[in-house]
């Protein structure tokens, strides 16, 4: 009985969850990047995925080849270590089964002479680099684990439809105490101990359970003064210089209503009914989702489009009488990836952007969010398979359409369809730091430079109305390029001491929606989370909060490690 008694201490701290130094909650390309930072420094890491497919890169490895970059002068560290792992990859003649490396480079003038890095890819490819780093490093890695989320909907909405979360709301999934989150707890009981945490989700969904302040929408010229962000239909900003938008729109007179002339009959699917809002005003709406396809020309390889079970033909009466108003271009961005596949992306006023279908995804529950991305699937196989097979689109745009299709070799599970929606934007987060506007322009300099953002300020469209004309327009799109890269802060991916001393969050860091459209690219989202895991293994040293790591030590091992921090460029403003 003493030897029972004797053995149960034992027992029990045997059963106690394993505490990490670091737990990182989602497998994205920063998560990934951030937990081949951590193992560097030498700390215990683990990497929790929510999703099931066994799938670690988020979009870089989940359609989005075509890299977004904007100045590749501003990449380094890990981030650039893994494009130059990718053309360390396609220099093996192994790797291109469907095309020749020289064809390829010929059409595409890509990668140039003296670049060792490759730009454009295929999914499987990213896939085997993440996976080759989780391997050499031994991350483990738990696939299918959702962290407990209560207290939907906990936003509030402002008069001008804006939505902000109040801090301190902690969610049954975070255990916290005094300010530190100790562990998270999953839907199948599961928890996971840490020192220090990183949320690198697109959602979101751990920095909000930690009671964490964050905000959903655009905000408008009266927030932080920007001219680019809020409400844009045509109208400028007196005194602010707003110029027109007009990409990715409608011919000018495409009628909105199911009987073409009749208000009474309703407008078709996916056009909102209360008007735009008030020119330049905040509102809660974000910008639209796709899917990243991955297509193939090649007849071996590929599976033609099919039509879905849920086609709805009126879903795509928009697109139909937009050929009919003078439209004569596929509606697609196809980039060429290597052997003979794709990444397609929106393109003009109708396009795989589900315009409108996602505001209620960031805060959604998981069953919902389920379905979102389902309706997102259904849209855009709907899409696909009308634009090869609709008599209503002209035949020359059907025999270009009909010549793709799905690649049997990538995104296997979904026969050729991958599971990541491509999440542009959800939660973001409000620290004493946010990132605006004027820092992508460099009106503003952030301090604490931990990487360097470059793309220009891009915004897909966020809604549909009828103007004043009677006719459908799209409105969200900005696309206003950058004079140079410029820093951000470190105070922008840490949350406010008083609400978290231990969290990092690299990809729904503190900006602005207009500043996000520049900083969400995946190089970037890949620096920060290296930048992000290295500030936390400081913290974990000198057993401190993230927010009093001091920036001078960190900036050192940032250097060392190969970030980039400046850069040179004069800049323009």
């Amino acid at each position: 009985r003493l030897a029972y008694l004797f053995l149960l201490p034992l027992f029990l701290f045997s059963c106690a969850p394993k505490t990490y130094d670091i737990v990182i909650y989602g497998g994205t390309s920063a998560g990934v990047a951030a937990a081949v930072q951590a193992a560097r420094m030498d700390k215990s890491v683990i990497i929790i995925e929510p999703g099931t497919t066994q799938q670690l890169g988020g979009l870089t490895s989940g359609g989005l080849g075509k890299t977004d970059i904007g100045n590749r002068d501003g990449i380094g560290g890990i981030s650039r270590e893994f494009y130059r792992a990718l053309y360390d990859h396609y220099t093996d003649s192994a790797s291109w089964k469907w095309q020749r490396r020289e064809e390829y480079m010929e059409r595409t003038h890509y990668p140039g002479p003296d670049e060792k890095e490759m730009w454009y890819f295929e999914p499987s490819a990213a896939r085997k680099v993440f996976q080759s780093w989780i391997d050499k490093y031994r991350i483990p890695v738990v696939y299918g684990e959702r962290i407990v989320r209560d207290g939907e909907g906990r936003t509030q909405r402002l008069a001008n439809g804006r939505r902000v979360a109040p801090s301190g709301d902690v969610s049954k999934g975070v255990v916290k105490h005094e300010g530190r989150i100790n562990e998270i707890v999953m839907e199948s009981g599961t928890r996971y101990r840490g020192r220090c945490f990183i949320d690198a989700t697109y959602e979101g969904d751990l920095l909000a359970g930690a009671g964490v302040s964050f905000t959903i929408g655009r905000e408008g010229f009266d927030v932080y003064k920007e001219s680019l962000n809020g409400v844009r239909t045509r109208q400028s900003i007196p005194g602010k210089g707003t110029p027109c938008w007009h990409h990715h729109q409608f011919m000018a007179e495409v009628d909105p209503y199911v009987t073409p002339g009749n208000p009474e009959s309703g407008l078709l699917p996916m056009i909102g009914t209360e008007g735009p809002g008030e020119e330049g005003s905040s509102d809660h709406r974000i910008q639209a989702y796709c899917f990243r396809m991955c297509l193939t020309d090649c007849p071996e390889n590929r599976i033609p489009f099919e039509k879905p079970a849920a086609y709805r033909e009126l879903d795509y009466e928009l697109l139909f009488r937009n050929f009919e108003a003078g439209f004569s271009r596929v509606p697609w961005i196809n980039s060429p990836m290597p052997n003979r596949k794709t990444d397609i992306n929106n393109q003009s006023g109708f396009s795989t952007d589900y315009i409108g279908a996602n505001y209620a995804y960031p805060e959604a529950s998981y069953g919902e969010r389920k379905n979102i991305v389902r309706n997102h699937r259904t849209y855009q196989q709907g899409l696909m398979w009308t634009l090869a097979n609709h008599p209503r689109v002209p035949d020359s745009l059907r025999n270009v359409v009909g010549q793709w299709g799905m690649a049997k070799d990538e995104f296997i599970e979904g026969n050729g369809w991958q599971e990541q929606l491509y999440i542009r934007e959800a939660r973001r987060m409000i620290s004493d730091v946010v990132m605006t506007q004027h820092h992508c322009q460099g009106r503003l300099t952030a301090e604490s430079s931990i990487g360097m953002g470059a793309y220009g300020m891009d915004s897909h469209h966020t809604q549909r109305y009828v103007d004043e004309n009677g006719f459908v327009k799209n409105e969200g799109d900005v696309q206003v390029g950058l004079p140079a890269p410029y820093p951000i802060s470190y105070h922008a991916i840490t949350p406010r001491e008083a609400e978290c001393t231990n969290l990092l969050v690299p990809v729904c860091l503190s900006a602005s929606h207009i500043a996000f459209g520049s900083i969400r690219m995946e190089p970037v989202f890949m620096i920060l989370g290296q930048s992000a895991a290295m500030a936390a293994c400081l913290a974990v040293d000198r057993d401190c909060s993230v927010q009093q790591v001091p920036y001078e030590l960190l900036r050192k091992h940032l250097l060392d490690s190969g970030q980039i921090l400046e850069h040179e460029t004069k800049k323009l403003y």
